[in-house]
């Protein structure tokens, strides 16, 4: 598929591991000049070299800096001055009771997963508009959507980023400038991988029925034929999670989308399968789209209790 990028110069931030290499990886492919960005370095160096590795011929930079910060930023943009393509992807989060968020994690949350963008974003869209042609890719979440209430700060700077590109785009009517927000579900990489890690282990420390239903959780979304690996993504290499009909009010991710059937649920009703679908054309976006499962009394962890 050629999607026109040959030879132009994009920037993939937070790119050394997960979606955000996977989109390197593919932009690459398709003869764009990719930079790499990372915290550090060393991680910087090898995701530049795997890359090189798998894509021989491809033109790939690397650019070590933390850009959830001002400074970071400013390194970046004093190393590439410009660029035609601006994937903002660099984003972080961890669960946490919404009564323990504080003002500084608040703050520290905004920085990086909103203000990362709008620094980027504010510097390179005025070279795209001079040559009246640029894209800009917001990497939000469909937790922007539905805010997961495990990790309120997180979902809130994911909406944020989806307004920030709304008014962007606004702004950039009638040119050849394109800003758009992509909401992806949740995906198996380094960084959710560890998340789920983390949740394992404070449930751990529970009761044994919480810690059985956490186990028929993971057993059940990855052993489920909704898990594929989407080798033809145009967005990314990744593991798209689409998620049965389970409810835990221990894992806000695992239920956020059961919640408007509890009711339905606990009668004994058939559930229903979610899945996020990505929508054709530039701009991507989530729906949902129902389809027929077994019967409730199949998933043990959507009974009520006794």
């Amino acid at each position: 598929m050629d999607l026109g990028l040959h030879s132009k110069l994009v920037l993939v931030t937070g790119s050394t591991a997960g979606i955000g290499l996977g989109t390197a990886e593919m932009l690459a492919r398709e003869g764009a000049c990719v930079i790499v960005n990372g915290r550090t370095r060393a991680r910087v160096d090898a995701a530049v070299e795997r890359l090189k590795a798998v894509i021989p011929r491809c033109s790939v930079h690397g650019v070590a800096a933390d850009v959830g910060t001002a400074a970071g930023c400013n390194k970046v943009i004093e190393a590439f001055t410009d660029v035609d393509v601006l994937v903002n992807n660099m984003g972080i989060f961890e669960p946490k009771p919404f009564g323990e968020i504080t003002d500084a994690q608040w703050l520290r949350f905004f920085e990086a997963n909103v203000l990362s963008g709008v620094r980027l974003a504010r510097h390179y869209v005025n070279g795209m508009r001079a040559r009246n042609w640029g894209r800009i890719v917001f990497v939000s979440s469909e937790s922007g959507l539905q805010i997961p209430a495990e990790m309120i700060h997180y979902g809130v700077t994911k909406t944020a980023q989806i307004a920030v590109a709304r008014g962007l785009a606004e702004t950039l009517a009638g040119t050849q400038v394109t800003v758009n927000t992509v909401l992806p579900g949740p995906t198996a990489s380094e960084g959710v991988s560890g998340f789920v890690g983390e949740l394992g282990a404070i449930i751990r420390q529970g009761p044994s029925h919480h810690r059985a239903r956490v186990l028929h959780y993971g057993a059940s979304v990855l052993a489920h034929p909704a898990v594929r690996h989407d080798r033809g993504s145009r967005s990314a290499h990744c593991v798209h999670v689409q998620r049965a009909g389970i409810r835990d009010d221990r894992l806000g991710s695992a239920c956020r989308r059961r919640r408007r059937s509890r009711d339905r649920l606990n009668s004994g009703r058939q559930a229903a399968h979610w899945r996020p679908v990505m929508a054709r054309g530039d701009c991507a976006s989530t729906r949902a789209v129902r389809r027929e499962t077994p019967a409730v009394a199949d998933f043990p962890a959507c009974r009520p209790r006794a």
